[in-house]
């Protein structure tokens, strides 16, 4: 019962949030956000707020340039109404002056969030139930993720028409196999949060890119079949998270320290490689995959032993990269020797001390990571080691609670996919100020509030 439990925990996952997420964004939760948010807006078409036409400036042109005016520039020019007249003298005052300049940062900050929202009201707005295909063909329910334009990446709307689909299917008598995949030939599935369990046999077709949500809904099944064209990474540690799906009970499960690596470098693998890694099971030319689709669903009444020796026929005579070694073969000492330590800090010591280019060029990507995701990321495999999947689970929503009431979380969403500046400003910004306490409060109980299953 691996898929079914594990759709189930992202219910609570992301129904727990509000539609537009206000705490995610810096805004309260209930009325207290829609509060916030009615301010938000509010300062956005303040005179001389970005978006808005002040006094003496043309339509939608922020006031000096763009530039937060000063107390000072608010008190030498006052402001003009109709005819000339002052309307609306400057501060009497330099500690008034400071009062109104505070004021209008509070403004500017809540205006920014506000775009924000915005920016996630548009990403998931256009959600209806073409985004993901249900069919039943033959022996098997066939799940198609039908959004290729954005890389087939999750939503809510998709995992509630899942869920309840795969359990049908799993306890439907003729159904004997199901097979997910995704639209397009880019990505079987860029992103998203999805969890879940199945006891029926569950192939997930890995063609293109395989992030986040992706392998959520991949990895934790049976058999995962990779294409020269997969593209596997989990980048979360660059974005102020960890690797959230799961990640806590597979990564620590690769070979040696492999799993550590991959989670705090974010590295990517390509193609065999993610065979290779342990990641897929199984591993075939792209331009086999709709035939190898035909031959699944031609079975009749197929058990798990069926399915196994339908995939490993195409595996067998896929030919594509089968001379060339691993790409981190010659490095596998390396990660096992710098990646066995039990803090961040011994990790980026050993990195420091082995010296070759391979150590430095990790060292530098490490740095560059929220330190407070480092840290999180390495107990949180550590402890995901000897965990049941189920009880990873419960950490990770514990720790996905913590990362939406933090700072690092929507920062790496702002210099990533907002300003897009990838010039985070991580708080803490040094890992020794990520305390043992601070830490623990992560993965404290959450009481009555913990993730169900």
């Amino acid at each position: 019962m691996l898929m079914i439990g594990f759709l189930k925990s992202v219910f609570t996952t992301l129904s727990s949030r509000p539609p537009v997420a206000f705490g995610s964004l810096g805004l309260g939760q209930g009325r207290r956000g829609t509060r916030e948010l009615r301010s938000a807006l509010a300062a956005a078409t303040m005179p001389g707020m970005p978006g808005r036409a002040g006094p003496g400036q043309g339509p939608h042109r922020p006031a000096r340039g763009g530039e937060e005016p000063s107390w000072r520039h608010r008190l030498t020019y006052p402001r003009r109404g109709a005819g000339g007249r002052l309307t609306s003298p400057g501060p009497r005052s330099e500690e008034e002056g400071q009062r109104r300049g505070t004021r209008w940062r509070v403004a500017f900050n809540a205006f920014k969030r506000t775009n924000i929202i915005l920016h996630h009201l548009r990403m998931s707005k256009h959600t209806d139930a073409t985004e993901v295909l249900l069919e039943k063909k033959g022996c098997a329910g066939v799940i198609t993720l039908n959004r290729p334009k954005v890389l087939n990446t999750l939503t809510l709307n998709m995992i509630r028409q899942i869920y309840p689909q795969l359990k049908k299917w799993e306890q439907d008598p003729e159904t004997f196999l199901i097979i997910i995949k995704g639209a397009g030939g880019k990505a079987f599935c860029a992103g998203g949060d999805i969890r879940g369990s199945c006891q029926k046999p569950y192939v997930a077709l890995l063609h293109g890119i395989t992030m986040g949500g992706g392998v959520g809904i991949s990895v934790h099944g049976q058999f995962r079949v990779a294409t020269e064209k997969c593209l596997f990474a989990m980048p979360e540690t660059a974005i102020g998270l960890f690797p959230d799906v799961g990640g806590g009970y597979f990564l620590p499960r690769l070979q040696g320290k492999l799993g550590y690596f991959l989670a705090l470098t974010g590295f990517r693998l390509k193609g065999r490689d993610v065979y290779r890694a342990g990641i897929a099971t199984h591993f075939v030319d792209s331009e086999k995959l709709g035939v190898l689709e035909e031959d699944l669903l031609a079975l009749k009444s197929p058990s798990k032993e069926d399915v196994a020796a339908v995939l490993e026929n195409y595996h067998t005579e896929c030919k594509i990269d089968r001379d060339k070694s691993f790409i981190l073969e010659e490095h596998l000492d390396k990660i096992n020797s710098c990646f066995s330590a039990n803090t961040m800090e011994q990790i980026i010591e050993n990195l420091q001390q082995d010296g070759s280019s391979f150590a430095l060029e990790q060292l530098k990507v490490i740095n560059k990571m929220s330190p407070t995701s480092l840290k999180i990321t390495l107990r949180q495999l550590m402890e995901g080691s000897s965990k049941t999947l189920q009880e990873v689970l419960t950490m990770e929503y514990r720790l996905s609670q913590a990362c939406m009431r933090g700072h690092d979380f929507h920062e790496g969403i702002r210099a990533l996919l907002i300003d897009k500046d990838r010039s985070p400003k991580w708080k803490p910004a040094d890992l020794k100020e990520v305390t043992d306490e601070y830490l623990n409060n992560h993965f404290k109980s959450l009481g009555s509030n913990d993730l169900k299953f």
